[in-house]
């Protein structure tokens, strides 16, 4: 089943790590595809919650970059969250159906593999050239948006703290 292999690396450190995990994730629920119908649900509902969170930090890393929000990276993340929900429920209301999720799981790695090659590629190349948000200079106490009174960086110097 899924391995990680140097092909998939994306060069993002945060999102190769998860991308490692979901990898990990897909083994398991393969791994438990002989077991119990109650260890191979855990183990999905456990791939399910990853990837809901995986796809969540890249939709934000998106957005935050200047991505349109009807882009097509983040509905392929729609249309796959949509699949592995509805292959969930199929196989909690009708165990013997549970074949399906080995099903998806070859299904799910092919376009992983993709996908992570294709979009995920481009997204990390994209978030490469972003600017680096800078260090503050100092502590800050607002909210941080221009909108807050209270936005710009205090600097206690000895100068300043006796004033």
């Amino acid at each position: 089943m899924p391995t990680w292999s140097d092909e998939l690396a994306t060069h993002h450190p945060e999102m190769d790590r998860t991308h490692r995990e979901f990898i990990d994730h897909m083994t398991q629920v393969e791994a438990a595809l002989t077991l119990e119908l109650p260890e191979l649900l855990a183990r999905y509902d456990a791939m399910l919650a990853h990837t809901v969170e995986h796809f969540a930090r890249e939709d934000e890393w998106m957005l935050g970059s200047g991505y349109a929000a009807d882009n097509c990276h983040s509905l392929q993340h729609r249309q796959v969250l949509g699949a592995l929900r509805d292959v969930r429920a199929i196989v909690e209301a009708t165990p013997e159906r549970r074949h399906i999720v080995g099903e998806l799981l070859v299904e799910l790695l092919r376009w992983f593999e993709h996908h992570a090659r294709m979009a995920d590629a481009g997204l990390a190349e994209h978030l490469a050239e972003q600017p680096q948000c800078p260090t503050p200079a100092g502590t800050l106490h607002g909210c941080g948006s221009d909108s807050c009174g209270d936005h710009a960086p205090t600097h206690a110097t000895p100068a300043t703290a006796t004033a």
